[in-house]
């Protein structure tokens, strides 16, 4: 019962390439155990799932992170600049700098981003 409940937060889990993805319902908890790529796709999975009523009382998730060394990736889209990023994924324009520097090998200037570029997205 609870499986089909969250049914829409384990396929977006699988959408996001989680491994290892182990959904088991026992003693009224659906108990789920997985492995995020980036530490942004658990996040993103969380948020989905907080969507859910009663989450926090019917869900034991464990979910690590296969890789730690960035945050994720994000792929340029017509408008944006490292500002723009920077404010929505790290909560400051201002820390546009450390977009840039975390990408030095596909940018040559911070003001010169292009479409469909994959960047890395540093940690919060």
């Amino acid at each position: 019962m609870l499986a089909e409940k969250y049914k829409p937060a384990i396929d977006f889990a699988k959408t996001l390439g989680f491994a290892g993805l182990e959904v088991n319902e026992t003693g009224g908890k659906l108990k789920i155990k997985a492995t995020a790529p980036y530490a942004f796709d658990k996040d993103l999975f969380w948020d989905k799932l907080k969507t859910i009523s009663n989450w926090n009382t019917e869900v034991d998730a464990n979910i690590g992170v296969q890789k730690s060394d960035v945050y994720g990736y994000y792929t340029v889209v017509a408008g944006d600049t490292l500002s723009k990023l920077a404010k929505a994924h790290l909560g400051d324009a201002k820390r546009y700098m450390e977009i840039f520097n975390l990408n030095k090998s596909i940018l040559k200037d911070p003001d010169m981003i292009k479409v469909g570029q994959r960047l890395q997205r540093p940690p919060k």
